[in-house]
């Protein structure tokens, strides 16, 4: 499969979408990991969405009738936890309630490379991972030393497109360079900053906000991108005013929060 490289991020129909989350309110429901979850609760409130960490089987249908996405994430996994995300992703499923799936550290462990591919056998709309992570789900031979890539985008390319193609989902491969691959189209994107590589649990909420996208874009490919766009260039924007990893963080934060769409899709006060 070949990069678009002629692709260009609309700025007018990325706006609109955030406008629309602002609007909306959606609800997401995360089974998340323990490290990422108040970050992750934190980024969705800035930009505009609802979270919600919901894990006991008892509710999961009580919650998931209020909600208008699934975000699942293997970061803190056990037994309970999995059969948990499998009771959510049938509710969500028969619902219609998009999923997004983070992988993560796909290969590190037999266990936890085969719960992964059993979530997505089951079948869900995004999964967003990094390159090893990626590419283990592709390859069994794939092994990471934890949840850390240690491939490039680039590389996980192919790995990305047979994932989409078999599973009949958008693949999203964050890094230094971005992929977001469909079975028919791939493009990538080259906003962001290493520091989001200092700070725990900002790829776990990216998957959160890409969640945050489905509920209001029909497209999933596009929502995808918007979000990926949406990640990227505020990070570049916190990286020129922090002075490291911590105050990285809170700027992140506070831009993603300080962000002001209008109705005719533009935006004020963007990275200002």
């Amino acid at each position: 499969m070949k990069i678009d490289n002629r692709f260009e991020v609309a700025l007018d129909k990325l706006f609109y979408d955030v406008l629309q989350i602002r609007k909306k309110n959606p609800i997401i429901h995360n089974i998340s990991n323990l490290v990422a979850m108040p970050i992750t609760a934190n980024l969705l409130l800035a930009l505009g969405a609802s979270p919600i960490m919901a894990h006991a089987r008892e509710e999961l249908a009580d919650i998931l009738s209020l909600s208008q996405a699934l975000a699942i994430n293997i970061g803190t996994l056990d037994g309970n936890w999995v059969n948990a995300i499998a009771v959510a992703q049938s509710i969500a499923l028969q619902s219609g309630i998009p999923i997004v799936f983070d992988p993560v550290g796909a290969g590190a462990s037999p266990y936890r490379t085969e719960t992964a591919k059993k979530i997505l056998a089951q079948g869900v709309h995004v999964i967003r991972g990094n390159a090893s992570e990626i590419m283990a789900l592709a390859d069994t031979h794939i092994k990471n030393t934890g949840v850390d890539s240690t491939h490039s985008s680039e590389e996980a390319l192919a790995s990305a497109a047979q994932i989409a193609k078999q599973y009949h989902c958008i693949v999203v491969v964050s890094g230094k360079i971005d992929l977001i691959v469909s079975a028919k189209h791939a493009v990538m994107l080259h906003y962001g900053s290493t520091l989001f590589t200092k700070v725990v649990g900002m790829g776990c909420s990216l998957t959160a906000i890409i969640a945050s996208f489905l509920t209001v874009n029909p497209e999933p490919f596009l929502a995808a991108v918007h979000a990926m766009a949406l990640f990227g260039l505020t990070g570049e924007l916190a990286a020129k005013k922090a002075l490291g990893p911590g105050s990285f963080y809170t700027q992140f934060l506070d831009d993603l929060y300080r962000l002001q769409v209008t109705e005719d899709s533009s935006a004020k006060h963007i990275y200002s």
